[in-house]
């Protein structure tokens, strides 16, 4: 039995990849679109988000998503130090469990266009347009596989860059004990540390949500593994963190080398610096790793509170 369960578990996994619509050109569509030169850098409170909040937006509508909570459109809206901002938030109504939540999230913003010379636009193509990237196909695919009896929120954040004020409001808006699961994703258009066909989890020790993905992907090529930065404190370094801190299993993914990403927060984190055939197969690997949590067959255990 065992020389054949592998094989089994692999075709399974490959098959749940292949019947989605994630593709690798759909991927490159949505990040060269964020990560474009008209959007300005997405700085909170300049023109260049406006435009990122309306693509994603049309995205949202296009895919056909349901308004989140009492909003009537897929802006969650509201002042940061008397300036407008705002959340772009989309559902997928759940079945037999659609008062349980499981969020998928990343943040919109970033640096904007700064200094002098030729290029003084900071596309933030992995920081974080990939994430956002794989929230929309993550939604799409979602919606067109259907059959989550948890209802499934797909969010992005603004003002990460500045403070996390995003993720602050969203948490405020959401009662932490009905999330079950949050799948943030930060960073992950490059190769991690341990090459193609992986990623990490921050505060994987912190609750079994890991543990679960990882079973979930057991026999295909991909792996998730621990954060290997615990000194940097990655956990409540992103906006998984203020749920996180109420008790809710919120983990961010990530293949970004913290220890030597030579584009981070700088104008050549471009389009072309990314390997956008890895990171299709990480986001088809959220996908499949979260099956057993979106059908409510598992449920993560909780962060401990931070009070």
């Amino acid at each position: 039995m065992k020389k054949v369960l592998l094989p089994i578990l692999f075709l399974g996994v490959a098959a749940i990849a292949q019947k989605s619509e994630i593709s690798q050109k759909e991927v490159t569509r949505i990040e060269t679109v964020l990560a474009s030169d008209e959007m300005e850098g997405r700085k909170v409170f300049e023109p260049g988000i406006e435009k990122a909040s309306q693509f994603i937006e049309s995205e949202f509508k296009n895919i056909g998503l349901r308004f989140y909570g009492d909003l009537k459109t897929y802006r969650q809206e509201f002042a940061i130090k008397g300036k407008p901002a705002n959340n772009v938030i989309a559902v997928i109504p759940g079945k037999s469990k659609a008062d349980e939540f499981v969020v998928f999230s990343a943040h919109y913003d970033h640096l904007g266009v700064k200094g002098s010379g030729d290029d003084r636009i900071f596309n933030g193509a992995n920081d974080d347009a990939s994430g956002v990237t794989a929230v929309i196909a993550l939604a799409k695919h979602y919606k067109q596989k259907g059959g989550n009896e948890r209802t499934l929120v797909f969010v992005a954040f603004t003002a990460e860059e500045i403070g996390g004020f995003g993720s602050r409001h969203f948490s405020e808006s959401i009662n932490p004990d009905k999330v079950v699961a949050m799948f943030n994703i930060e960073m992950i258009g490059t190769e991690s540390k341990w090459g193609k066909n992986s990623a990490y989890i921050t505060g994987f020790e912190k609750s079994d949500f890991g543990k679960i993905l990882q079973k979930n992907l057991k026999g295909s090529k991909f792996r998730f593994e621990p954060d290997p930065y615990p000194e940097m404190k990655l956990f409540y370094r992103s906006d998984n963190a203020t749920l996180a801190a109420l008790g809710v299993p919120a983990h961010t993914i990530s293949t970004s080398k913290m220890d030597d990403e030579p584009n981070y927060h700088k104008a050549s984190d471009e389009v072309g610096t990314l390997d956008m055939a890895n990171m299709t197969e990480i986001i088809k690997s959220i996908a499949v790793s979260a099956e057993s949590i979106i059908s409510g067959k598992e449920t993560p255990t909780r962060v401990e509170v931070i009070r």
